[in-house]
């Protein structure tokens, strides 16, 4: 797979402020681990302690709150999609929403790298509809066109190629099917986050390439708030939709060997 090319430096000087202050304060395992050890890092982190409180942190945050909102006023919305796969889903931050908003023989399957994370989960929503599922985002266990709607809050952030688990999302998505995903954005708020959560950020025309590259255009960038967007705060949130045309032969081989490379 070829590497993804760096968007252009309309500012030479705020793009070099930037790249410093990210090799000061950004977590170095995301380029200096190989895969591997990049995700055992994480399943680490999220098993111990931190992992426990996160769903505490994302309600002081506001994280939690402005999620459901963005479900609840329908600006993404969920309640016609009747296979659901949640991936991170052992935080809570995105499942709890679901378990709400969308319909209720809807097939919900939460999915999370970390064992602890997802008993976690289990405990916290309190609801046998979920499926509760270990599984890595790189090589999802379901068929080809399972899932009419995926979400994913701050996941990608742990994978050093984003096309992997992106292509893998294309895999299992029906034609016109929608994806919901948050990421950690390389501003300065997102650099002190991937200092205490250990993962990467992501420049938004890079983290766009990536989608287009693997069959996701972007449909809408959304905004927790009016003033998030002011401020260009609270990360990367899209919503990308399949094409509802299926892909010739070659496009769907051409994208889906992106997730095997």
């Amino acid at each position: 797979m070829a590497p993804l090319s760096s968007p252009q430096k309309n500012n030479p000087k705020r793009q070099r402020l930037k790249q410093s202050l990210r090799s000061l304060i950004e977590f170095r395992g995301a380029s200096e681990l190989d895969q591997s050890q990049f995700q055992s890092t994480a399943r680490k982190l999220y098993d111990g302690p931190a992992g426990a409180v996160l769903y505490l942190a994302s309600k002081l945050s506001l994280h939690d709150p402005l999620v459901g909102r963005i479900i609840k006023t329908r600006r993404f919305d969920v309640t016609e999609f009747r296979n659901i796969l949640d991936i991170g889903a052992g935080a809570g931050q995105i499942l709890g929403h679901l378990l709400r908003e969308t319909h209720p023989e809807a097939r919900l399957v939460a999915c999370d790298l970390s064992h602890q994370m997802l008993k976690r989960a289990r405990t916290r929503m309190g609801s046998p509809r979920p499926n509760y599922l270990s599984a890595d985002m790189t090589c999802l266990p379901f068929q080809d066109a399972s899932f009419d709607c995926v979400t994913c809050g701050w996941v990608l952030e742990y994978l050093k190629d984003p096309r992997h688990g992106l292509a893998e999302i294309y895999r299992v998505l029906q034609p016109g099917g929608s994806l919901f995903l948050m990421a950690t954005e390389d501003r300065f708020s997102g650099m002190l986050n991937s200092a205490t959560w250990k993962c990467r950020t992501y420049n938004r025309i890079e983290l766009q390439q990536a989608f287009e590259e693997t069959g996701l255009p972007w449909k809408e960038q959304h905004w927790f708030t009016p003033i998030h967007q002011f401020l260009k705060l609270g990360g990367i949130i899209v919503e990308a939709t399949k094409s509802p045309e299926e892909a010739d032969e070659s496009e769907a081989t051409a994208v889906t060997s992106a997730a095997q490379s």
